[in-house]
């Protein structure tokens, strides 16, 4: 048996274009399924037709109105969220144990990502304490300010949008599941939902406010980052 130590830990990139959600979940859980502490990590890349998803411990009364768009239950992590055209979906399928990784730090690798690639396109991010994913302030998202004061209980999400969703499922110490990132997207369906599980919170993407970019490019700066951040 190779000695999984020596193998090259830099994830292989794999484009599967516009693909079916149901699809794509049901591959990723057989290539976790069947993978060696030989197999090389990957990172796949889509985008997905309109669905909404729902994570384990998803609640029913957080999709408002689905009305046409389907609604697909799922083993990952969170609350529900929606995917669509326009949304950059990474996938790594990545081994933790073999790159020294607990969760915890995976998930600051994957929210360090997505707040780089704003940086490329001169957009500050930032995180929420307690809930994952990646939010600007909506009306400054170029300015340099960090987030200040505790947050108001009653509504933590005063003047944010969030541009960037996580959610993740571990088996055997592999990853699979990632993030979501918006890129130019017809936002209606997050109105449907309480995104993430939080009544009210505002979605946002780049094209909000102000940034007109490709998907393929939003797309590569993603994966690129993303194998920085998930390479030894």
């Amino acid at each position: 048996m190779t000695d999984a130590a020596a193998i090259p830990q830099v994830p292989q990139l794999k484009w599967l274009g516009r693909a079916d959600y149901a699809a794509t979940e049901a591959a990723m859980r057989a290539f976790t399924e069947a993978r060696t502490p030989d197999t090389p990590d990957e990172i796949w890349l889509c985008e997905h037709p309109g669905v909404f998803t729902q994570g384990v411990a998803g609640r029913a009364e957080h999709v408002l109105a689905a009305g046409d768009i389907p609604v697909v239950q799922t083993n990952r992590g969170g609350q529900v969220t929606y995917h669509g055209p326009g949304q950059v979906v990474a996938y790594p399928l990545i081994d933790l144990q073999r790159l020294g990784l607990f969760v915890r730090e995976y998930v600051y690798r994957l929210e360090s990502t997505v707040l780089r690639v704003l940086q490329d396109y001169g957009v500050t991010g930032h995180r929420v304490a307690g809930a994952p994913g990646i939010y600007v302030k909506l009306d400054d998202p170029f300015g340099h300010a960090a987030l200040t004061g505790p947050l108001d209980p009653a509504d933590p999400f005063r003047g944010l949008g969030k541009i960037a969703a996580l959610g993740i499922k571990v088996s055997r110490h592999c990853s699979y599941h990632g993030v979501a990132f918006n890129v130019a997207m017809d936002l209606e369906p997050f109105h449907r939902i309480n995104p993430c599980g939080y009544a009210g919170l505002q979605t946002i993407d780049l094209a909000k406010i102000g940034v007109f970019t490709t998907w393929d490019d939003a797309a590569a700066r993603l994966a690129l980052r993303l194998q920085s951040q998930l390479s030894r």
